[in-house]
């Protein structure tokens, strides 16, 4: 919503040409020296390295006289302080802060990291190199002038080489580090709507969180994500070979821009401390659970959470929900949760109901109806409280005290409900107010999850300029016009608890709501919780789901989706999904067709859809609802492999969804691949993204690829080829890859009647003739997913072929926790990629060495072209899930 919901046009149209003419003539000229030197560096008069090479610290001092180098944007700090850890032998530590007096940092209580008393112990003078045996990370100090390098050991490739001229003002950072122009791919640096996945070069990428509709490229929006992976092409002096990746982060709240020159990086950021991190990789999983072991592993998510779930802002009544959900029902299309926007409230105000329209009486039997039916309803909540003398929940909040203050008072902002004082989330007590609030509303209206809106924060006021911090002396890139950092928002010097000024906080107020909403749901429901947030920060992956903001239905936003899903991934938020046929904006019925087709396999799931456009719940075009039939019949048939998929994010903090390159990371090719994504490492998906297409024009790496619809080999390759597929009007392309075994369930139109079907198996062979593949199983609802007090099981498939006709697959109960993986059962198993595509004249099928009487068909799968293998279906077995077993399956030619 723009903020979910635009304001009236012009009232959008005076903004938008407000924001146009902000800059005076001599914010101009002030923008116009924005790209030049401010500093002349900093050399370093001690440095110190402790007995194991691992800790180290410097001071720094001006390289030039004290008063004699420019004053641009300020006085350069005159004494910093450098702390250097490997913290990690595979994370990297380097600190840059003020010697003199502390200064703005990230809290400890959002990513919890050493103190300053920890690179100090155990020092002593001597040494410029952090290096040892179990590190492949080099740290390396230049002590005049300073800067420094960090290189990989195993390689000497020197993964972040910073210039000269570092710059340390109080209110303006800059620092640069070189990159290898012809061998670094960049990715991460959100949020922002990009064309490509990919970051191009000559691009600045602005972090200021920011209420501007995601169908907006290229400008700074919901969140700030100050990270990214780069994954070379080639190791230094060209040596062979292909692939090693790390990762950067710049742990700073404040705003900034990171400008990406290809050979370059630079960093401009307004205050605060120069904190980075480096992750050593190689592979770009490793990355990611490197990253997320120092920002926190991304929360589990309930399973219902994985079913399709729809939404609209202009629902009219009670009556409206119940004709879309009786419209799903009647169409045979799942539906697994239906959200409510601010339509819901009384005056837009939060834990409110309408009285006519969306009334206790009618809305909680509705709710009940759903419950009853095994499916959950969601609503918003905004951050901004109604000034209202009549409104319980801002009476109470006045008298605990709990909202941002602003020039002596509480700051008084203007939202969908009117004037309105926000929530100030850094004070530990709001915490506890928000949890009363949600709790007492849930006991009218039993809510399942929560979407936080709104959260930048977002205000429809511009407020005036109070003191230095609403104007900074570097004007970051905010809406691509370099416009104050107040516009549209809290004022940058308004007040939160603490004395901490916005100016800092600003771009974790998403993040601390975040928080404390997961919390409120945890202790009300006891169960796992389900948040979906529109503003993020680093970390925020530990609390909540996010979507990727206020899209248009154009084929641009329907590809651009694919990108932002990508870098969230990377950002430790798996859980993560664009509005489904687009938020703003009519879409045509083959975009909205061709959108469910790839919206059923964002690992978050939902329609939504703008105030005053056309309706496009997906059974009202016939075409649409053919299209999610069939997606999404595929996507909760694949249920139990995303959802093992949740484990894998939730303990290592693998993405979802994930470029090609995480499983491929030696095929070049593969890096600006930004139109197909993997589920997994194992299941391929490649969407039509143009109107009027028939085919796909599609990339498959190395190996065989196997069609999800007929397991059919589709692609075999013994290096990766282009394809171009054939794509049906009502089908997107999915498919396996060889080497994996993917668990599947039966399709019903709930995750609870899905989940107690009976298993399938599909092993699909790769080249030499072997598989593998997980299942994780727990309650979906517990607030712990592998925690002491969890009742969980995972299983570890394999399958190889062991002689000609001879196949044999295995699971390995890692764990077994959970009851129901007792009575479950593998009904039947699929083998794809069969070296004989003629029949067999006889099958023999011995599970756990004993014959059983199972039924078999088999059938010859491919074309000529790639050499037509055999797929065998083996069912009315009765393999208990939660037991091993030892599956034989002879072939008789």
């Amino acid at each position: 919503m723009m903020a979910t919901r635009a304001p009236p046009l012009l009232l959008c149209l005076c903004l938008c040409f407000a924001s146009c003419l902000i800059r005076s003539k001599s914010d101009e000229l002030q923008g116009g020296r924005q790209l030049a030197a401010t500093g002349n560096g900093y050399r370093a008069t001690a440095v110190m390295v402790d007995q194991e090479r691992r800790r180290l610290a410097a001071e720094l001092v001006p390289a030039a006289v004290a008063g004699g180098g420019s004053s641009a944007h300020g006085d350069d700090v005159q004494r910093l302080d450098v702390y250097a850890s490997l913290e990690t032998d595979s994370r990297l530590h380097v600190r840059i802060t003020d010697a003199d007096g502390p200064r703005w940092e990230v809290p400890q209580d959002v990513i919890p990291r050493p103190t300053r008393e920890f690179f100090l112990e155990g020092q002593r003078p001597g040494g410029r190199v952090l290096s040892t045996a179990s590190s492949d990370l080099t740290f390396t100090v230049h002590t005049s002038p300073f800067r420094f390098t960090v290189s990989r050991r195993s390689t000497r490739d020197v993964l972040f080489d910073t210039s000269s001229n570092l710059v340390f003002k109080d209110k303006y950072l800059e620092v640069t580090s070189s990159l290898p122009a012809d061998r670094a791919s960049l990715y991460g640096l959100g949020e922002h709507t990009k064309r490509t996945f990919r970051l191009q070069r000559n691009d600045t990428f602005t972090l200021w969180n920011s209420d501007i509709a995601a169908g907006n490229v290229d400008l700074n929006l919901y969140g700030s994500h100050p990270f990214y992976m780069d994954l070379r092409s080639a190791p230094p002096r060209g040596g062979a070979g292909a692939g090693a990746a790390h990762g950067v982060l710049l742990l700073n709240s404040n705003g900034m821009d990171v400008i990406y020159g290809g050979s370059y990086v630079t960093y401009k950021v307004i205050g605060g401390v120069l904190d980075f991190y480096f992750f050593a990789g190689p592979s770009p999983l490793a990355v990611v659970d490197q990253y997320t072991q120092l920002i926190g592993r991304p929360a589990p998510m309930p399973y219902w959470s994985f079913g399709f779930h729809q939404c609209r802002y202009g629902y009219k009544n009670v009556a409206d929900l119940e004709g879309v959900v009786a419209g799903y029902a009647k169409a045979r299309i799942p539906l697994e949760v239906m959200w409510t926007d601010i339509d819901y409230m009384d005056g837009y105000k939060d834990f409110t109901l309408d009285p006519v329209n969306f009334p206790a009486d009618r809305l909680r039997p509705f709710v009940d109806r759903l419950h009853r039916n095994d499916q959950k309803y969601v609503i918003i909540l905004d951050p901004g409280i109604n000034v209202n003398g009549t409104y319980g929940t801002f009476i109470r909040a006045m008298q605990q005290d709990v909202f941002v203050k602003w020039n002596g008072s509480n700051y008084l902002g203007v939202v969908w409900p009117g004037n309105v004082y926000f929530p100030d989330f850094l004070d530990p007590r709001v915490a506890e107010f928000w949890a009363r609030e949600i709790a007492a509303f849930r006991r009218t209206i039993p809510v399942d999850g929560l979407w936080i809106d709104m959260n930048e924060i977002s205000n429809f006021v511009d407020p005036p300029l109070l003191n230095a911090l609403d104007d900074p002396p570097y004007r970051i890139n905010n809406s691509g016009v370099r416009r104050p950092i107040g516009n549209r928002t809290v004022p940058a010097s308004a007040v939160h608890y603490g004395g901490v000024v916005e100016y800092n906080a600003h771009n974790l107020y998403g993040f601390l709501e975040a928080r404390a909403t997961h919390a409120a749901l945890l202790r009300d429901t006891g169960l796992r919780p389900f948040v979906l947030s529109r503003s993020t920060f680093v970390g925020s992956g530990r609390y909540t789901a996010h979507w990727t903001g206020d899209n248009a239905a154009t084929w641009d936003d329907l590809h651009y989706s694919i990108n932002t899903m990508l870098s969230f991934g990377l950002f430790g938020i798996p859980m993560i999904g664009a509005d489904i046929c687009g938020f703003g904006g009519n879409p045509t019925e083959e975009l909205c067709s061709r959108w469910i087709q790839l919206g059923a396999f964002y690992p978050f799931s939902r329609d939504h859809s703008a105030v005053g456009t056309v309706r496009r719940e997906l059974y009202l075009w016939e075409s649409v609802a053919r299209s999610a039939r069939k997606a999404l019949e595929l996507r909760y048939r694949l249920l139990p492999y995303m959802y093992t998929l949740m484990y894998e994010a939730h303990t290592t903090g693998a993405p979802i969804a994930r470029p090609l390159f995480f499983s491929y990371p030696h095929d070049v090719e593969t890096y600006g691949v930004d139109r197909q994504f993997l589920l997994g490492r194992g299941v391929l998906v490649s969407p039509v993204l143009e109107p009027g297409a028939t085919t796909v024009d599609a990339y498959f790496p190395a190996g065989r690829w196997f069609s999800l619809y007929d397991f059919s080999l589709a692609v075999a390759t013994k290096t990766g080829k282009r394809v171009t597929l054939p794509a049906p009007a009502d089908t997107v392309n999915v498919h396996v890859a060889g080497g994996s075994i993917i668990p599947l369930q039966q399709y019903a139109l709930t995750t609870l009647r899905a989940r107690q079907t009976e298993f399938h198996l599909l092993v699909a062979l790769s080249d030499d003739g072997t598989a593998s593949g997980d299942l994780f199983l727990d309650d979906g609802e517990s607030p712990e997913m592998v925690g002491a007090r969890s009742k969980w099981s995972l299983i570890k498939y394999s399958g190889a072929t062991e002689s000609r006709g001879v196949v044999r697959v295995r699971s390995h109960v890692v764990h077994n926790s959970y009851a129901p993986s007792r009575t479950l059962h593998v009904g039947k198993v699929v083998l794809m990629g069969l070296q004989s595509p003629a029949p067999p004249k006889e099958f023999a099928v011995y599970a756990n060495g004993v014959k059983v009487n199972a039924s078999t068909t088999f059938a010859a799968a491919g074309n000529p072209e790639n050499g037509a293998l055999g797929v065998a279906h083996v069912g009315g077995l009765s393999l208990v899930v939660g037991q091993e077993f030892d599956l034989k399956v002879v072939m008789t030619y």
